[in-house]
């Protein structure tokens, strides 16, 4: 070959380099504003769906938002395999998509009437975590599809649990045993991490069994409640529910603390409609907020790092300081999937994915994210509303305080809101742990709705029935 044949082939080598990259930057620009539009419709859609009652109305747009989802994840996908041409992002998104659309079709038919606006956010929140973990690295890829996908299989005997077994409002003080049991359990065979000694290690598989207890605990308080809501058993339940939170204070675990003591104040006044105990609760633990501040060393390098994360960019403020950088960064359109630096913000994968998010997607997207989680709440509140037996219903109303409340202490110390507190975004950032327990969660107030509905349609069916003998006995 001449050296003029060898340059022309140079020269066409990097004229295809330049058009693979020229057409790889129009598509990463041109993409995201596509998921933007596609997420702000989706958004949309989580809040139309509250006007009117028309069955069939929700079933369109339910479908509506599965089109839109699956539209995102395909160009999420694809703009991830151009970034780094790796052939494992293609076997990583059929295996998305047949677990997207596996659940998609299993749940309905398994919980019979439940509501598919709340799964359809689940699966919608479950897809941005997966893109975004992909972005992060395989290694959290792997392991939180294979969560997902073994936990989502375990919670399709939830509605036949909740079917077969209808006392499980009879263990109230059992519940409360086992949640204290597992919580002290950590003391004797825990692990420290993060800052933190909540955490059960056994070889490469962590579990945090906070996550766990906080469900249990629901059940402990809507047990008693459901029943009683006199003094003395108001204090009898708050001292157990104390010590719940001091072992978690202890551990080093204010998150978790903060999520039990505010799921049992709300739990407390849904059954008890005395405004006394809100006042009562917020005051102590305004109290007790003071009292922590001076005693753990913890609690003040948070503290300071929340108040003024800028003068201790080095130290204490190094991780909010580059939180904040990321979403400055990001603006209200973002980098561009694959364009930032999000592994610049330490254990950005789980705490701090939000930043993430909002760095390469965009802050309108981040904000589209939130009014999802919002609306989520929303129907758990209102499947809360419908719920005919008391146990029940104060089961869904902590289940939804804790699910929403540890979105806005998640998003709160993103942002520099509030002091980060060392939680998981539900369904979206990296753990086990966290992506069971919220799956689970998900699944029990869909399992107790769907009940529900088979009482109500049991007790129409029986209202109907008599009204048809009484009118034949006049006959």
């Amino acid at each position: 070959m001449s050296k003029r044949e060898a340059a022309k082939k140079l020269i066409k080598l990097f004229g295809d380099m330049n058009i693979i990259g020229v057409f790889h930057s129009i598509l990463v620009e041109t993409s995201k504003y596509i998921i933007i539009i596609l997420f702000a419709v989706y958004t949309w859609r989580c809040f139309t769906i509250f006007l009117g009652n028309n069955t069939e109305r929700k079933e369109k747009i339910y479908k509506k938002q599965k089109r839109i989802m699956y539209i995102i994840h395909f160009i999420c996908s694809l703009v991830l395999f151009l970034n780094s041409l790796d052939y494992k992002i293609i076997i990583y998104y059929f295996l998305q998509f047949a677990f997207l659309v596996i659940v998609g079709k299993v749940y309905p038919y398994v919980y019979k009437g439940m509501s598919k606006t709340v799964l359809s956010n689940m699966l919608m929140l479950l897809t941005i975590g997966f893109i975004m973990l992909e972005r992060l690295g395989s290694d959290y890829i792997i392991k939180q599809m294979i969560f997902t996908a073994s936990i989502c299989f375990v919670s399709l005997l939830i509605p036949f649990l909740i079917e077969k077994f209808n006392y499980f409002d009879k263990f109230g003080w059992a519940y409360a045993i086992i949640g204290i049991v597992m919580l002290a359990l950590v003391f004797v065979i825990g692990k420290e991490k993060y800052g933190a000694r909540n955490w059960i290690i056994i070889g490469n598989f962590a579990l945090q069994p906070s996550e766990f207890v906080k469900i249990i605990f629901v059940f402990f308080v809507a047990a008693i409640f459901a029943y009683s809501t006199k003094f003395a058993d108001v204090v009898k339940v708050s001292i157990f529910a104390a010590v719940h939170v001091l072992i978690l204070v202890a551990e080093r675990d204010l998150g978790a603390a903060l999520i039990f003591y505010i799921t049992y104040i709300v739990i407390l006044y849904v059954a008890s409609r005395n405004i006394f105990y809100i006042l009562a609760g917020f005051g102590a633990g305004s109290v007790a907020a003071v009292a922590a501040y001076y005693l753990f060393t913890h609690v003040q390098t948070r503290v300071i790092a929340w108040s003024d994360p800028w003068s201790h960019i080095d130290s204490a403020g190094y991780q909010v300081a580059h939180s904040l950088f990321a979403i400055g960064t990001g603006g209200w359109f973002g980098m561009g999937l694959g364009e930032g630096m999000p592994k610049a913000v330490p254990v950005v994968e789980s705490d701090f994915i939000f930043s993430a998010i909002c760095e390469e997607l965009g802050a309108f997207f981040g904000l589209c994210l939130i009014f999802i989680e919002i609306s989520c709440f929303i129907m758990f509140v209102n499947i809360s509303l419908k719920m005919q037996r008391k146990f029940y219903k104060l089961i869904a109303v902590g289940l939804a305080i804790e699910y929403i409340f540890q979105v806005f202490l998640t998003i709160g110390g993103v942002t520099k809101f509030i002091p980060s507190t060392g939680v998981t975004l539900p369904l979206v950032s990296y753990g086990g742990s966290s992506i069971i327990s919220t799956i689970v969660l998900f699944s029990i107030i869909q399992g107790m709705y769907v009940l529900n509905g088979v009482k109500e349609a049991e007790d129409v069916k029986e209202a109907n029935s008599r009204k048809r003998k009484k009118t034949a006995r006049g006959a």
